[in-house]
C-alpha cells in the first residue's frame, strides 16, 4: 500500500507503546516530509541515547553517566532509606514518584506487567531479579511498596508480586486506593500521588 521505506518506518513505530496503525502512519509520513537536517538530528539523538544511556545494575532504572559506574544516582545516594523498596512497572513511574519528593527509599523497575489471560507474560517482568534483590537486602529491608498502576494488568501484576514476596517474610504495602481505577502513575497529579504514598497500606 505504501512505499517500502515508509512501510518499514510504520512497522517500527507500531512496536512503540500505545502507538496504533494510524499514529504510526502519521509518524512515518511526518519523518518522510522532514528535511535531511531534521532527520539527521533524530538519528543523532537515537545514537546518543543508545551509546550514553545505561541500565542500573541494582534497580534497573536507566541513567546517563560519563563515569564507569553501574549504579544510578538514586542507588548510589547514601542518604536514601535502604529499608524501603518501591516496585514500579516502568522508568516513567519511578520519575513520577520522585517528583512528589515524598519518598526517600530505593526502587526496582519491573520492566513490564502481567496479562490477566497469559501466563507466559510472567517472562515480561524481572521476577527472578526481584527475588534475588530481596534476599540480598533482607537484613536491612523492612517494607516493599507495590506501586503498580490501577489497570487490569497492574492489578494482576500486584497480586502476583504479593504471592511471590510472601514466602520471603517482608512486609508489603500498596498505594492507597484514592487513585482512580484504570489510571497510570505518570498521569497522576503530584498531590494525589503524594497522598497515595502516605496512605499506603
Amino acid at each position: 500500500m505504501y512505499p517500502e521505506s515508509i512501510q518499514k518506518l510504520i512497522d517500527i513505530f507500531l512496536n512503540f507503546p500505545t502507538v496504533g496503525a494510524r499514529t504510526a502512519t502519521r509518524f512515518a509520513f511526518h519523518l518522510a516530509n522532514q528535511d535531511k537536517k531534521e532527520a539527521k538530528k533524530l538519528i543523532e539523538a537515537i545514537v546518543e541515547v543508545k551509546s550514553k544511556i545505561k541500565t542500573c545494575s541494582s534497580c534497573f532504572n536507566i541513567f546517563q553517566s560519563s563515569q564507569e559506574n553501574n549504579l544510578c544516582s538514586i542507588c548510589s545516594n547514601q542518604s536514601r532509606n535502604k529499608s524501603i523498596l518501591c516496585l514500579v512497572e516502568k522508568e516513567t513511574d519511578l520519575e513520577t514518584i520522585e517528583q512528589t519528593k515524598k519518598y526517600q527509599g530505593l526502587y526496582f523497575v519491573l520492566g513490564g506487567t502481567l496479562s490477566p489471560l497469559r501466563k507466559e507474560s510472567i517472562k515480561k517482568i524481572r521476577a527472578k531479579e526481584l527475588v534475588d534483590k530481596i534476599k540480598e537486602s533482607k537484613d536491612s529491608l523492612k517494607e516493599i511498596i507495590i506501586a503498580c498502576n490501577f489497570t487490569p494488568q497492574g492489578e494482576t501484576t500486584a497480586l502476583y508480586l504479593e504471592r511471590l514476596i510472601k514466602p520471603l517474610d517482608v512486609k508489603t504495602t500498596r498505594l492507597a486506593k484514592g487513585l482512580p481505577t484504570g489510571s497510570e502513575l505518570e498521569y497522576i497529579d503530584e498531590d494525589t500521588l503524594s497522598s497515595a504514598l502516605e496512605s499506603r497500606r
